[in-house]
């Protein structure tokens, strides 16, 4: 049975990374999923080149840790988060052309007998940056949020594109009419009203609403509802787990697994694909 390792929401954070190097190199796991938001906060704006972490820390680091492992390298299956930019994401993909990692968002990419879907976009939010902000299943904007076309992002988009497409459109673009009974879905975001998704709005309230304390996507929620994935990833959500004191949901027979996590230590999910229900979460 193949054994997984699942981190995200890192953030840039070399000791966290430098934990999760001295795991794969001693006791490889055959994949390893990283669930965006990988890289340092940098300042959004367009006139800035795409940040040199990817080339000056990620891949020399993985070069050096596959030169340890030789052939016991594992699969290393990549998106990015709403703190990334996606200016960088050109970096992304030529660390792809290296063989130390796969890119997935908006792919289809196969693990053993599994299929393996990443996407990235999380609805919209409080935060300014928006390269990786969908609305969710319609133009709703929850109150305290900022529509999508109302913040910064690193690269162009078409104006229809940031009004008009939803997570949902992307999803059952992505996943069309495939049967998802062994699939494992790699996303940033977690799905609505789960243990997953709780943030610490408590009691707050804007313009005398309150605030829904989860955060999470619908579509995510339906799209697992509908499909029946085996096993979903999730993160964005930092403080959820220590809030819910959960950091696994189900939704029918599917697993959900969210490796956030808000304290100083790196947040690890140990998992087999063929058996979801017994992963295992560490800090370290």
């Amino acid at each position: 049975m193949p054994r997984c390792l699942f981190a995200t929401d890192l953030h840039g954070d070399v000791e966290r990374y430098e934990k999760l190097w001295a795991l794969l190199t001693d006791d490889p796991p055959a994949a390893l999923f990283l669930g965006g938001d990988l890289l340092p906060g940098l300042p959004w704006s367009t006139d800035q080149p795409a940040d040199d972490f990817v080339h000056s820390y990620l891949l020399e680091r993985l070069a050096a840790v596959r030169s340890a492992l030789g052939a016991a390298y594992p699969r290393i299956f990549v998106i990015l988060g709403n703190d990334d930019r996606k200016a960088d994401e050109p970096a992304i993909l030529a660390g792809e052309q290296t063989g130390l990692w796969e890119y997935a968002h908006m792919r289809r990419l196969t693990f053993g007998a599994h299929a393996v879907y990443g996407y990235a976009c999380v609805p919209p939010s409080p935060f300014l940056k928006k390269d990786w902000e969908r609305y969710d299943v319609s133009r709703h904007v929850d109150p305290g949020c900022v529509a999508p076309e109302e913040g910064f992002r690193t690269v162009p988009v078409e104006e229809h594109v940031v009004r008009h497409a939803t997570i949902d459109d992307d999803l059952q673009a992505l996943a069309g009419t495939a049967d998802l009974a062994r699939a494992i879905m790699l996303f940033h975001a977690p799905p609505y009203a789960t243990a997953l998704d709780r943030a610490a709005l408590d009691g707050r309230m804007i313009d005398h609403v309150p605030l829904d304390v989860h955060v999470g996507s619908i579509a995510i929620r339906r799209f697992i509802e509908q499909h029946q994935p085996r096993l979903t990833l999730h993160g964005h959500v930092h403080e959820s787990a220590r809030l819910t004191g959960n950091w696994s949901d189900q939704i029918g027979p599917t697993r959900c697994l969210s490796a956030a996590h808000d304290g100083p230590e790196l947040a690890v999910i140990h998992f087999d694909p063929d058996a979801p229900a017994k992963a295992t979460r560490t800090l370290c």
